[in-house]
C-alpha cells in the first residue's frame, strides 16, 4: 500500500515528547532580503542535532519487541549513525553503524558516545548497503536505513507536520535532498493540507542524482561526488522516497559549494544559529530560486547542526570574506 499523510500523523503521535518540538524562526533582515516571509524549521537543536533523530526513533519504536534486542544497524555519513545510536540507546538495545571512514570525527565521535559501534569503510570503492547486509546476516541485527524505509519517511515527515500546522499560509516548504527520506515525508505532510504547499528539494550540484532521475523518469546514478555538504553524498536515490518524491516534489534546484556556505554565513549573521553545510542547503536554495515562486511565506527545514568547529569557521569566515568584498567592490559601468 502507498504511504500517505496518515502515516506521517502516526509517526508524530509514536514520537510524542520524545522528540524536541523545534522552533520555527524568522529574520527581518531576511525576510526583507527576500521580499517574503521566511520561517526556518530549526531541526539543528533536535536531539542528535539533526531531523535524524524523528525517523531512527520511529523506526526503533516499530521494531517488534522481541526482535528488538537483537540490535540495529545502518549506514551513515554521521547523522543517522548518532540518531541510531540514541535511539538504540533509549530502547537500550546495541546499535552498530557503517560510517565513511572520512566522515567529520565530530559525528563519529557522537555516534560512539551514544554507545554504537563504529564500522568504517572507504566511500570511494566501498559499498556501505553490502557491508550493512552482510552484518546483519552474520550477526542477526536489523537494518535501520537511513532513507530507504517507510518508517524512517515517516519519522522524517513529522518536521514538515509541525511547520505547516504551525504556519498554515505557506506556499511552499524548502527541504535538501540526499537519500531523499525528509523530502518524501515533507512531501506526504505537505499533502494533508487542504491547499498543499509547493516542495521543492534543493541538493550541491555535484551531488544531484535526484534532480537527473526526475528529469529522466527514472533513477540515475551518479559517481561518487565531493562536497561540503557530507550528508549528502549520495549516488543514487533510495527507490522508496524517490516513489514519493518523483509524483510530489514540486521541482529540485542544485546550488553550488560557494552557495551553501554563503547560506551559513547568513545562518550565523541573521540567525545566531550553527548548521552544517548540508542543513544549510535547502536556505541556499530559497535564495537561488526565491524570486521564481509564487508569493506568499516559505518554510525552510534547517536539517542539521553537526559540523567540525574548524571546518565551519573555515567555510563561514570564507563566505563573509567574499560578500564583504563583493559590498565593497564598484559596480562595473560598460560605457
Amino acid at each position: 500500500m502507498p504511504m500517505c499523510p496518515r502515516d506521517v500523523l502516526d509517526a508524530s503521535r509514536r514520537l510524542g515528547t520524545v522528540a524536541v518540538r523545534t522552533p520555527l524562526l524568522s529574520s527581518p533582515a531576511v525576510d526583507a532580503l527576500l521580499g517574503r516571509t521566511v520561517l526556518l524549521k530549526m531541526e539543528n537543536v533536535q536531539r542528535t542535532g539533526s531531523f535524524k533523530f524523528r525517523g531512527a526513533y520511529h523506526a526503533v519504536a516499530r521494531i517488534a519487541p522481541h526482535v528488538r534486542p537483537r540490535g540495529v544497524i545502518g549506514a551513515s555519513s554521521g547523522n543517522h549513525a548518532q540518531a541510531l545510536a540514541l535511539a538504540a540507546h533509549l530502547f537500550r538495545v546495541p546499535a552498530t553503524v557503517v560510517m565513511p571512514a572520512d566522515a567529520p570525527a565530530v559525528k563519529r565521535a557522537a555516534a560512539e558516545s551514544a554507545g554504537a559501534r563504529v564500522i568504517t569503510y572507504d566511500r570511494r570503492t566501498g559499498r556501505r548497503e553490502a557491508i550493512v547486509a552482510a552484518l546483519a546476516d552474520e550477526q542477526g541485527l536489523m537494518v535501520v536505513p537511513s532513507a530507504n524505509s517507510r518508517d524512517i519517511i515517516a519519522g522524517a515527515g513529522t518536521a514538515a507536520w509541525e511547520m505547516i500546522h504551525e504556519a498554515p499560509d505557506l506556499v511552499a516548504v524548502v527541504v535538501a535532498v540526499g537519500g531523499g527520506g525528509l523530502a518524501a515525508g515533507t512531501a506526504l505532510a505537505a499533502r494533508a493540507h487542504h491547499r498543499p504547499p509547493l516542495v521543492i528539494g534543493v541538493e550541491p550540484t555535484v551531488a544531484d542524482d535526484t534532480r537527473r532521475s526526475l528529469r529522466a523518469g527514472r533513477l540515475v546514478a551518479i559517481t561518487p561526488p565531493v562536497t561540503i555538504a557530507d550528508g549528502l553524498c549520495h549516488t543514487e536515490p533510495a527507490v522508496i522516497p524517490w516513489e514519493i518524491n518523483q509524483r510530489f516534489l514540486h521541482e529540485v534546484v542544485t546550488v553550488s559549494e560557494d552557495a551553501i556556505a554563503e547560506a551559513m554565513a547568513w545562518l550565523w549573521r541573521h540567525f545566531r544559529t550553527v548548521a552544517e553545510p548540508s542543513g544549510s542547503t535547502a536556505l541556499a536554495g530559497l535564495i537561488a530560486c526565491h524570486s521564481q515562486l509564487p508569493p506568499g511565506p516559505v518554510g525552510v527545514i534547517l536539517s542539521g547542526g553537526n559540523v567540525d568547529w574548524t571546518a565551519y569557521r573555515a567555510l563561514v569566515t570564507a563566505a563573509l570574506d567574499r560578500s564583504e568584498h563583493a559590498r565593497a567592490t564598484p559596480p562595473v559601468v560598460l560605457r
